[in-house]
């Protein structure tokens, strides 16, 4: 084989290899989905859409990069769904037990202990800061004891900074619905799933809505085409959550994930690493956010860090 001869095969060769990364290559340019988490009922999605993109490019200024323009942006909005199924689910909060007497629910109550159980730990709650809450209450202390557990989410909501005990409730309660109910679950599904398809995407998940879209990423059968899944403020890691979704497992879809978290934000204490989430390839954890948000958990507070919109941008190849 003669010099021209090499040259020409390996000429062919590189071709051959720009043409199959080429073929490779996805059609489509990459959207990003928004999943966003609870109380957003009684909004107006278009608003809150706006706010979630605005505040990401606040946190994409801090690095001298900004977002690309005409990037087609979903955001499935159930937070009106997610209500209505909350109030039909006949699951009583603190406020109805004490002013409606309403009847405690035992399989939540379990597992609103176990959540705040987990919470308190993490937290570095003492049995004397729950005891305080408990009063000279003579009934047993433990997860059968709706007081009891009442006195340990006080015991977060007063040493633990930010979220309040109503919040915390209403978290617990909307993630045993969504975890537990597969009604609730098909419904939240039917309105999220649809925003996920063959097209290359980011996905944004926070809070409850990190929930949402990993169960569906997990679970879809559909050919999904997933850059990077970035969640903030998740409470996946909290056992008796995870538990809910065994086995736990990577999402096929998805090509990275990265976790982010403020140390301070009481729902994503627990990172989802190899102690508290084992899935392979592990997940890429950020625990230095400092959200400037009220109770350390609030959205605004996520999107506009530096390193999380680094993150985006990168996925996004922007």
């Amino acid at each position: 084989m003669n010099r021209r001869e090499l040259l020409s095969i390996a000429g062919a060769g590189f071709a051959a290899s720009i043409l199959s990364r080429a073929q490779a290559a996805d059609p489509y340019p990459v959207r990003l989905v928004l999943v966003h988490g609870r109380s957003q009922q009684g909004r107006d999605p278009r608003e809150l859409r706006s706010i979630w993109m605005e505040t990401l490019q606040r946190g994409a200024a801090k690095i001298n990069r900004t977002l690309p323009a005409g990037l087609e942006v979903a955001f499935p909005y159930y937070g009106d769904k997610l209500d209505q199924l909350a109030r039909d689910s006949e699951i009583p909060l603190t406020n109805d037990v004490q002013a409606k007497g309403s009847p405690v629910n035992d399989d939540f109550l379990k597992f609103q202990a176990a959540v705040a159980e987990a919470i308190r730990t993490r937290a570095g709650i003492t049995d004397e800061q729950v005891q305080q809450e408990f009063g000279n209450n003579t009934t047993e202390r433990g997860a059968q004891n709706w007081a009891w557990v009442q006195a340990i989410i006080r015991a977060i909501d007063r040493n633990a900074g930010g979220v309040s005990q109503s919040t915390i409730e209403s978290i617990m309660r909307d993630v045993y619905l969504y975890t537990t109910r597969s009604g609730v679950r098909d419904e939240i599904d039917r309105i999220v799933g649809p925003a996920l398809n063959e097209k290359p995407c980011v996905v944004i998940g926070h809070s409850l809505g990190t929930v949402v879209a990993y169960n569906i990423l997990r679970t879809d059968r559909r050919a999904l085409n997933v850059r990077a899944y970035i969640t903030v403020g998740s409470p996946l890691a909290i056992r008796a959550i995870r538990d809910q979704l065994r086995p736990i497992g990577f999402p096929a879809p998805v090509k990275s994930w990265y976790n982010a978290f403020d140390p301070k934000d009481v729902v994503a204490l627990y990172p989802l690493d190899a102690a508290n989430f084992p899935v392979n390839p592990v997940v890429q954890n950020y625990g230095k956010v400092e959200n400037g948000t009220d109770n350390r958990h609030g959205i605004l507070g996520y999107l506009d860090n530096a390193d999380v919109a680094k993150q985006v941008l990168d996925a996004l190849g922007a």
